[in-house]
């Protein structure tokens, strides 16, 4: 049995191509960080996490350093002793994240698999919107998620009832991010006119449970920020929600493999989603979807496609909304320089 005999951590810091407008702000970079672990057997595996900060309060130095503190203690544990991470980080689940997908076994697929993605939208006004609806159209996409919440749910219903009347046949998600109130997001969807949504994914705070409650019986409503533990997963079943987002950086890979089977058990599908990630730790996302196709009905992977197309070298590559992987673990190796980081 392989135990692991390095692990060690760099910063790594991706433009994007445009700021990645949500409810909660606009970075124009993903501030990630990278990890290496070396096992004893020889093999180099690498992880990545992707903090952020409005959802679990983590930032990429936080980040780092929950890494390089507990780094020590698991040098020569077993690979499969994944649960040691939890008490040693309870309260960092991306960098908990960025071992844990190093360090597992990989979910089961048989031979190449493709997916297929949406693509986001971020915040900003109409125009920029129905632009970014035409280029999705052209390339491709069947879906896009309209980010909201930012501007106010006026501004969002115009941008939502204008992507609609750009491109008819796009499918709509829209994605509050916690932007809004009750009544809020009851304004905003009586205001949509025509356009009808996929879903409409947590319009309001992650405790306001109530609210979420009340909302699905006017939309298909998906719970995002309100599920980052197995225990939310569980409360948030009973509350008739269409969908659960499933993200390993606000779960960490253990607690997420729990947060699935407790929505499968409840029949409830899911998404599979991301914080602002390049392929190196997309790539364990994909592979949860593609191991219960009937469960995750809603591919949501798309960071990679604002970014550059050789952050890393991943078996998940992208062809507008297609996700193609195939066997093997990412590399990630050009940013560890020499010696120790």
């Amino acid at each position: 049995m392989p135990r692991i005999r390095e692990i060690r951590a760099v910063p790594v810091d991706v433009a994007l191509t445009e700021p990645f407008a949500i409810a909660g702000g606009a970075p124009p970079f993903a501030h990630n960080v990278f990890v290496r672990v070396e096992l004893t057997s020889g093999e180099v595996r690498y992880g990545e996490a992707a903090p952020f900060t409005a959802v679990s309060g983590e930032t990429q130095s936080s980040t780092l350093a929950a890494i390089r503190s507990c780094a020590p203690a698991l040098v020569g544990a077993p690979v499969e002793d994944l649960r040691a991470l939890r008490p040693v980080m309870p309260q960092a689940p991306a960098a908990r994240c960025a071992l844990e997908t190093a360090l597992s076994d990989l979910p089961e697929i048989s031979g190449q698999k493709a997916l297929e993605t949406d693509i986001t939208i971020p915040a900003g006004t109409v125009e920029h919107a129905v632009a970014a609806a035409h280029r999705a159209a052209a390339r491709g996409f069947a879906t896009v998620k309209i980010k909201a919440g930012a501007a106010g749910w006026e501004t969002d219903a115009r941008r939502v009832r204008a992507v609609h009347a750009a491109e008819p046949s796009l499918r709509l998600i829209v994605d509050a991010n916690c932007g809004y109130t009750l009544a809020e997001a009851r304004r905003f969807l009586g205001a949509l006119g025509n356009a009808t949504l996929d879903l409409f994914e947590q319009p309001v705070l992650p405790e306001a449970l109530s609210d979420l409650q009340a909302l699905t019986a006017e939309a298909p409503i998906c719970a995002d920020e309100s599920v980052r533990t197995p225990h939310d997963a569980r409360r948030v079943a009973d509350l008739g929600v269409a969908a659960i987002n499933v993200k390993l950086m606000k779960c960490g890979v253990l607690d997420a493999e729990q947060v699935i089977a407790t929505a499968k058990d409840a029949g409830i599908p899911c998404m599979i989603g991301g914080m602002i990630e390049t392929p190196l730790s997309m790539w364990y996302s994909a592979r949860l979807a593609a191991a219960d196709p009937a469960l995750f009905r809603h591919i949501d992977l798309d960071t990679p496609l604002f970014m550059p197309p050789d952050v890393v070298t991943s078996p998940l590559t992208y062809d507008g909304p297609a996700l193609t992987l195939t066997g093997g673990r990412p590399d990630a190796g050009r940013w560890f320089p020499a010696g120790p980081a």
